[in-house]
């Protein structure tokens, strides 16, 4: 995930580098090292094997040799290795269980997959793109130089870059859960790793579409053009993103590494959430002239009070979960909300607060409003089958790939 540590090496001593977290990133996965030449050789032509060998081994290298950090060069290789990749999966090929592909955890090289299946390939590609997309969307709300304020500033087309780049991870994700998984047999998707359940995919990519709802929420607050009306809608959307996000994550198996953080991050997130619908809520009711609207807006406001208190404790709890990381300094809307949410909710309980004491019967917190969501993940297609996959090009000797197929084997059979 976004939470790796770091050690450095001081004399005999260890600095131990807590990581901070914007954006949630899963452990990520990166392909070990197999033997393509050996499984492919004389079944497809020689140049089309030495390229996907290639591709993969430089993905290999690169991020073992990175961490996964130089996620722009990785992308590259990654979307030309899919574009070769997609031949092995046609089935007029007959390639689709030929080669073992290896794949295994960044931070703990132990925990290594092997899987005789190109859609587990596919898959395990493109899940690896999405997590690459969160890291830098992370990467770029964490600047790299530090004023000493505890504040942050970031620029308008920072953060659209950020929503930007959590839109294509939540759209890599969604493809995996629709279009990849689906064709991977029962028993292969059992035996894979429990942080590649369909609802831990679900979730990730919906917190994805939240988290840049979040950010368009304080776009609009240091917007003088967006309305009341326009905050209160984003705030209860970001609510509906991590209830659906909740609902996906529970309904799985979080006994793996990652599991019980994961959950703790939407908790946290969820709350914060639902304490920004309410006071958004709370001061859309408070323009009503009637004495009800008051104090169902006061009642909003000390809710949102409380909900602040509990995503503290919320917050808390996922940065001690394995493995510890930090949470950043309060920036855009939440920054915004953690100094108003006290302040109004202070200052209207004492204003209204004769209607309180006269009636108390009406002292119940109004439903929330339902609204549309906007967000919605960037569509996703594999890349065009590469040019080396033609008909034309993949013949061996003057033979179609079809018939080099079944000459091999028919020399097998008589060997």
């Amino acid at each position: 995930m976004g939470c790796i540590y770091s050690v450095y090496g001081v004399g005999k001593k260890k600095k131990l580098s807590i990581p901070e977290v914007v954006v949630f990133v899963p452990c990520m996965r990166i392909p070990a090292q197999c033997d393509l030449q050996r499984a492919l050789d004389g079944r497809i032509p020689r140049d089309v094997i030495n390229r996907l060998s290639c591709l993969r081994n430089r993905i290999v290298l690169v991020a073992e040799d990175t961490g996964g950090s130089a996620i722009t060069e990785l992308q590259q290789a990654l979307e030309e290795y899919l574009s070769i990749l997609v031949g092995l999966a046609k089935k007029e090929h007959g390639l689709e269980d030929m080669v073992e592909f290896k794949w295994k955890n960044l931070e703990d090289e132990r925990q290594e997959t092997s899987v005789a299946n190109v859609w587990f390939e596919l898959f395990s590609v493109v899940h690896m793109m999405a997590m690459l997309t969160l890291t830098e969307s992370n990467t770029l709300m964490i600047p790299k130089d530090y004023s000493g304020s505890g504040f942050r500033v970031f620029s308008t087309d920072c953060k659209r870059d950020a929503v930007d780049l959590l839109l294509k991870a939540a759209g890599y994700l969604e493809f995996c859960v629709r279009n990849v998984l689906c064709r991977i047999p029962p028993e292969i998707k059992q035996s894979m790793s429990k942080d590649l359940q369909d609802g831990v995919l679900e979730a990730i990519s919906i917190q994805a579409l939240g988290q840049g709802t979040e950010i368009q929420l304080g776009l609009a607050i240091e917007s003088q053009k967006a309305t009341l009306s326009v905050k209160r809608r984003l705030a209860c959307e970001l609510l509906i993103y991590y209830s659906q996000a909740y609902q996906y994550l529970s309904g799985c198996d979080l006994s793996h590494g990652y599991g019980k953080k994961h959950m703790w991050f939407i908790k946290w997130k969820f709350v914060e959430a639902k304490a920004a619908a309410y006071y958004y809520h709370g001061l859309v009711l408070d323009k009503g002239s009637e004495p009800t609207c008051h104090i169902s807006a006061v009642c909003c406001f000390l809710a949102a009070q409380e909900l602040l208190v509990e995503s503290k404790k919320a917050c808390i709890s996922f940065c001690l979960a394995t493995p510890v990381t930090r949470a950043p300094p309060l920036w855009g809307a939440m920054k915004h909300l953690h100094q108003k949410i006290p302040e109004v909710a202070s200052r209207k309980s004492q204003m209204y607060g004769y209607l309180l004491e006269e009636e108390k019967a009406l002292q119940t917190l109004p439903e929330l409003p339902d609204f549309q969501l906007s967000l919605r993940p960037d569509d996703y297609e594999l890349p065009a089958m590469d040019p080396a996959w033609d008909s034309e090009n993949c013949e061996k000797q003057g033979q179609p790939l079809k018939e080099h197929l079944k000459d091999s084997e028919d020399e097998i059979e008589t060997e």
